[in-house]
């Protein structure tokens, strides 16, 4: 049983497919995602654990290839420009193409079935859901996000979510000229609110906006926020920058309902029993990392080879921790350390801009991130209990 029907879970229920194992997935909601959220990019380590699984061309013929960030400050002063390669999608696009590709393939998915309860049986896992309705299965396997409810059964101590500081939105427009080709996102530190943006093919404009916050709004207040206050708030953030954001937010019809930014620094359990977590139930990062899609994909993918390769759940859960524990919480450490100039104040914004440049020339020299982006999972290499 997959707990979640986002992203991950019915990529997972895909991997598990192909390691030999059946599985359905369970969706809290009562209809899919389509037409919902806004955009992601996915790394090219992301797009090489779906290269395993045979969804890396379906993948591909979605969004636009983003192989080039430039990074400007509010001035319009150019702090650096990089090399970066990915593929960035609505995610809604993807979401669609994921869960009917699952779909194809034999995944049964069931809709609002909110998780709130699970136990052990004698040979597996009774989960209890909203409607009163339960289903068994051998083992569950929580992709269920941020909230997850399988991360607080397994251990009712687990940490909170950290909120980062940043709210997000965005949206797409139409009909603005803006500077930039097709295949460059573009990031803008302004003086008051940090911005990016790319510019589609087909001439739409793809942006979103990290508006700061101390304080972690609820999900009541950020739903009370209306499109035209949104605008409204964007307008006064960036009016004294230089930049497109003003001509972009004007040429938008519809500003997305804003989000909270989190991360996870970690998470002491992921599993217990026969239920286990990936993705952002276990070490969500903040979209600064770029990865978070990515790092998602790749649990599964190690996810379905532990199961598939070591004996025993408990062993094969252990496996699955050790493989991927590190790397996770390295990769939403880096997403912190990217999100922490976003929002500097004004001398460390002086320092940002001063200091940027020549990290970025050394970063770039060094290939100092290959570590994350040239990470590649091996299907055939088989699984033991002591791996990691």
């Amino acid at each position: 049983m997959i707990i979640g029907g986002g992203i991950a879970g019915p990529v997972t229920a895909m991997a598990l497919r192909q390691a030999g194992i059946d599985s359905d997935v369970y969706e809290a909601y009562d209809r899919g995602a389509d037409g919902v959220g806004a955009f992601l990019t996915l790394a090219v380590n992301g797009l090489e654990a779906l290269r395993l699984l045979g969804l890396h061309d379906l993948v591909c013929e979605l969004g636009v290839d983003t192989p080039r960030m430039e990074m400007s400050n509010g001035r319009g002063r150019l702090l650096a420009s990089f090399r970066q390669p990915g593929r960035t999608l609505k995610r809604a696009d993807l979401y669609r193409a994921l869960r009917d590709e699952a779909v194809r393939r034999g995944v049964r998915v069931h809709y609002g079935k909110r998780l709130t309860d699970a136990e052990t049986t004698v040979d597996g896992v009774r989960a209890v859901f909203a409607d009163g309705s339960t289903a068994e299965g051998d083992l569950l396997v929580g992709a269920d996000g941020l909230r997850s409810r399988t991360r607080t059964l397994i251990d009712p101590g687990a940490p909170r979510a950290r909120h980062v500081g940043l709210l997000n939105t965005g949206g797409f427009a139409r009909g603005v000229t803006v500077p930039g080709r097709p295949g460059t996102n573009h990031f803008i530190f302004g003086r008051r609110c940090f911005f990016g943006y790319l510019v589609h093919p087909d001439g739409e404009v793809w942006w979103f906006a990290n508006p700061p916050s101390r304080r972690e709004p609820t999900p009541e207040e950020l739903a009370a926020i209306t499109p035209a206050q949104w605008r409204a708030r964007l307008v006064e953030l960036f009016r004294d920058d230089t930049g497109p954001m003003l001509d972009i937010i004007g040429a938008t019809e519809h500003i997305l309902p804003g989000w909270n930014t989190y991360d996870f620094p970690t998470v002491p359990r992921w599993s217990g029993g026969r239920m286990v977590i990936i993705g952002d139930a276990a070490h969500a990062t903040s979209p600064s990392s770029g990865q978070g899609a990515s790092m998602a994909i790749e649990d599964a993918v190690v996810l379905a080879k532990c199961l598939r390769d070591v004996p025993g759940t408990r062993d094969a859960f252990a496996a699955f921790e050790r493989l991927r524990r590190t790397r996770v919480e390295r990769v939403v450490a880096q997403g912190r350390r990217n999100g922490s100039g976003k929002a500097p104040g004004p001398f460390g914004a002086l320092f940002r801009d001063l200091t940027l440049p020549l990290f970025v020339r050394q970063m770039d020299r060094r290939n100092a991130l290959a570590w994350m982006h040239d990470h590649r999972i091996s299907w055939d290499d088989r699984v033991t209990a002591a791996s990691g």
